[in-house]
């Protein structure tokens, strides 16, 4: 059967043409002109638009963090991305002091593998710089997976440092791949998060006092360097503070291979979140943390000038029973993460209705970006013929308020509560299937496959 999505505006990074997409079987075959195609069934997208499906490249589902872990499983969290019109994700494997990179790929095949209702690739995430680690980069590659997350914060946990960041950069140099970087100083933050609590200091806005935007900016300088000295390509993740942006922009227009990725809530959330009464506060912590809202325009500004190349969500949600919870009397003890991965597209929808970012700008940046940046492109990031037919029906005229009563993570609350916005997804297609409609969710645990992925396409 081929389906034939009908009289909508087809939308690229160089802007929206009215054109009639058909799809047969899990891949697009064809895109013409209005009236030009046929197919054995249609799907009217008459005053919608018809995007490539999203593609977020920061998630941690099932990831444990300080005793616990994120709630969102593969499955469930797979399915919510479907629904805000998310058709790829590419989430963390996380290895574990004095365990080998192989090992821990191997572990989150294992999670992954059947459960997702959408496409999914890994990233690495290095936390134990050795001969062996350092040697097994190169066979990760092999297996598909050709990004590295390094850590300049949590000491005792993820920290690298910089003489094993180094040495994992001249590795990411050799093979083609892409060091990734969580970039704060942990040393300082860890020593001014003590002196807080010292002094009775414990509420949870305390986590964005003691990891100030400069330390951000610091170690993101300091990454910047450090990837001069070797090499090596920088993606910053997470970029949450105009001093880290400076430095990012620096570095590129120097033409260093720098890029970076925001997030929707350091765009629309702020220290004040953190600052809610109650211990509501909780709800937004995670690192780097919600900053003044003055650096929001800062960020907006870099998402249009390219110094911010990608937004993703850095899902990784943990309800505020029970686990949230677990840092009443100190901040320092409660889980790091905040729920997304299913508002994205909305969110940054949101961004081209109040004039911050074009039409196109929306899809490059949650879309075709970062497809080319982890090696998925042409596969994934375009409405072509031969890409798969990973799709979303978006309505702009649509309107909804966001609210955990009505999404789809399994968390049991909302970092947007109460959100107002306009745009809706109305059809969602990975790989030529309707997962998502109007009359709800389609899809099934074990549709999604395993993107092995090419190198970052921008320098390979």
């Amino acid at each position: 059967m081929t389906t034939l999505i009908q009289g909508g505006q087809v939308v690229s990074p160089s802007g929206a043409v009215t054109a009639d997409v058909l799809v047969d079987g899990e891949t697009i075959a064809a895109v013409g002109a209005p009236g030009t195609l046929t197919g054995d069934e249609t799907l009217d997208a008459t005053g919608k638009y018809v995007l490539p499906g999203g593609i977020d490249a920061h998630t941690h589902m099932e990831m444990p963090f300080g005793g616990t872990h994120s709630v969102d499983s593969f499955e469930t969290g797979t399915i919510a991305a479907a629904w805000g019109g998310t058709t790829t994700i590419i989430d963390f494997a996380v290895q574990a002091k004095g365990t080998s990179l192989l090992s821990t790929l191997d572990k989150w095949h294992s999670k992954a593998d059947g459960n997702c209702a959408i496409d999914y690739g890994f990233h690495m995430i290095v936390s134990d710089v050795n001969d062996s680690s350092l040697k097994e980069m190169r066979a990760c590659v092999d297996g598909g997976v050709g990004s590295f997350k390094m850590f300049m914060a949590y000491p005792g946990v993820f920290y690298s440092t910089d003489g094993e960041i180094l040495r994992a950069m001249q590795q990411a140099r050799e093979i083609g791949a892409t060091i990734m970087m969580h970039a704060e100083n942990g040393i300082a933050i860890d020593e001014l998060a003590a002196q807080a609590v010292a002094a009775g200091h414990t509420d949870p806005v305390q986590h964005g006092l003691t990891r100030p935007p400069e330390l951000e900016g610091e170690a993101t300088s300091r990454a910047i360097r450090l990837a001069q000295v070797t090499g090596s390509p920088l993606y910053i993740v997470h970029l949450s503070a105009s001093q880290a942006l400076a430095a990012v922009a620096e570095a590129r227009d120097s033409g260093q291979n720098v890029f970076a990725e925001t997030c929707p809530q350091y765009l629309y959330l702020s220290i004040e979140d953190l600052a809610k009464p109650d211990f509501e506060g909780a709800k937004f912590v995670a690192s780097p943390p919600l900053r003044e809202k003055s650096h929001q325009a800062d960020l907006w500004r870099g998402l249009r000038t390219n110094d911010l190349s990608v937004v993703s969500t850095d899902h990784c949600p943990f309800c505020f029973k029970d686990q949230k919870e677990l840092g009443r009397g100190d901040f320092r003890a409660i889980p790091n993460g905040m729920p997304g991965v299913e508002h994205r597209m909305d969110l940054l929808h949101q961004g081209v209705v109040a004039g911050e970012i074009s039409l196109g700008r929306w899809v490059e940046t949650c879309s075709a970006t970062p497809a080319r940046m982890f090696g998925l492109y042409p596969r994934k990031g375009v409405i072509a013929a031969g890409s798969d037919a990973d799709i979303v029906v978006y309505d702009p005229s649509a309107t909804q308020t966001l609210s955990s009563a009505t999404h789809h993570m399994n968390v049991d609350y909302s970092a947007y509560e109460g959100f107002s916005l306009a745009g809706k997804v109305h059809t969602v297609l990975s790989r030529g299937r309707i997962v998502v409609s109007p009359d709800g969710f389609h899809g099934s645990p074990g549709h999604g496959k395993f993107l092995s992925r090419e190198l970052n396409q921008y320098l390979n």
